[in-house]
């Protein structure tokens, strides 16, 4: 490896996420801010949300409808 040209390395960089976890990892920065974490993601947590896809369709075929 090159001498000086590889960013520093930190053992102990904090990873903040917006729920409010804080746990420790390595990274190249000192302190990484997430939106969103193990502790809080619908896919760990079960959790379910629900789209409002019918609303979407609707207004994509008022938009691209053609009068023929």
């Amino acid at each position: 490896m090159k001498p000086k040209i590889h960013p520093t390395y930190y053992r102990d960089a904090r990873v903040i996420c917006a729920c409010g976890e804080v746990f420790e990892t390595g990274a190249t920065k000192k302190e990484l801010r997430v939106e969103v974490c193990g502790k809080c993601h619908p896919f760990f947590t079960g959790e379910q949300r629900i789209v409002d896809t019918a609303g979407r369709i609707e207004r994509f075929r008022r938009r691209y409808r053609t009068d023929k």
